[in-house]
């Protein structure tokens, strides 16, 4: 059987970056109320004429020479992301041509901050199928473009960034296990008001920002994240003992501190990013994981748990053994 495996990680953030004392010179806010509720110290936020696409092309290079593979390997590109450059064409197409991948299938996924791992998931059945020899995978955001700077529930909270991966089939367990999940009616707990069949008028006004009602995003992540995690490792035959790492989406440290007490797993064991990156929706897991594969702690071999959770509301789990 066929399966897929990830060979490469990359990640990019913009040159600037945004601290608490900065947040604080433009909102009613603090460097100890942020740390205290977010986990946020500083996050990077993109030029005012950087694009989702940029960031993605950066971040990919990295992986494919991390993966020690030519753009010419690369047989299909696929990108979470909620803040594409244009409505068309879609950020994959844009990055296929810019890199030099050859013809190929290029598609993003609108998943929220559940992006990634949609668009990973996505790419594990395309190699699985046979119809797929490597994929490249992104997520990536310029969500700080979407923020209303005078909401201090909210601004505090964003940051930009890409992340991506390289997957190959293998022989062996790379990917062994994804969950998918949505549901639709919790969309007025967390969503961005305009679209271009929709609000279209609001767009560059005081009302076109991302609005989120925090306290009952925390309840529901919470409970639907255990739940996900849950039926990802007994579909798999895992324990939670025998997980090696959580690799979770960085939307706030309460929301990580509280899955990794749900999986019994001490915070020695969870990559954390979100004081130095904020929440960058599609962009945090693989941050995340490069940061862990770079840094040494991850090491071939180790089982490791991806799990994010977006607007809409979506989200979803990955196992693999790296």
């Amino acid at each position: 059987m066929t399966y897929s495996r990830i060979v490469g990680t990359g990640r990019y953030l913009p040159e600037q970056i945004m601290t608490n004392a900065d947040v604080e010179k433009i909102v009613d806010t603090s460097d100890e109320w942020i740390r205290t509720r977010t986990g946020v110290e500083r996050r990077h936020v993109c030029a005012p004429d950087q694009t989702t696409s940029e960031m993605c092309i950066e971040a990919a290079k990295i992986a494919i020479e991390d993966a020690g593979i030519d753009v010419t390997d690369i047989d299909m590109v696929i990108t979470g992301t909620t803040t594409p450059d244009l409505i068309f064409p879609n950020v994959s197409t844009l990055v296929q041509h810019k890199l030099g991948i050859p013809a190929c299938p290029a598609f993003s996924l609108e998943a929220a901050c559940t992006g990634f791992i949609y668009a990973l998931t996505t790419a594990d059945k395309f190699i699985k199928a046979g119809e797929a020899k490597c994929v490249l995978v992104m997520g990536a955001e310029c969500i700080t473009k979407l923020v209303d700077w005078t909401d201090r529930n909210t601004c505090v909270l964003f940051g930009d960034g890409a992340g991506a991966v390289i997957l190959q089939p293998s022989e062996e367990h790379g990917i062994i296990s994804c969950h998918l999940g949505a549901d639709g009616q919790y969309k007025d707990l967390l969503y961005y008001p305009v679209g271009q069949s929709s609000n279209l008028a609001l767009a560059g006004t005081a009302d076109a920002n991302i609005i989120m009602s925090g306290n009952e995003v925390f309840k529901v992540a919470v409970k639907t994240l255990g739940k996900i995690a849950a039926e990802t490792l007994e579909d798999a035959g895992v324990t939670k003992e025998e997980l090696d790492w959580l690799v979770p989406h960085q939307a706030n440290i309460r929301i990580i501190q509280a899955m990794a007490k749900r999986l019994e797993m001490p915070m020695e064991k969870v990559i954390v990013t979100v004081q130095d990156h904020g929440n960058t929706s599609a962009a945090s897991v693989p941050m995340a994981l490069d940061v862990g594969i770079r840094d040494g702690r991850i090491k071939p071999g180790q089982l490791v748990l991806m799990e994010a959770f977006g607007g809409g509301f979506t989200w979803g789990s990955v196992l693999m053994r790296l």
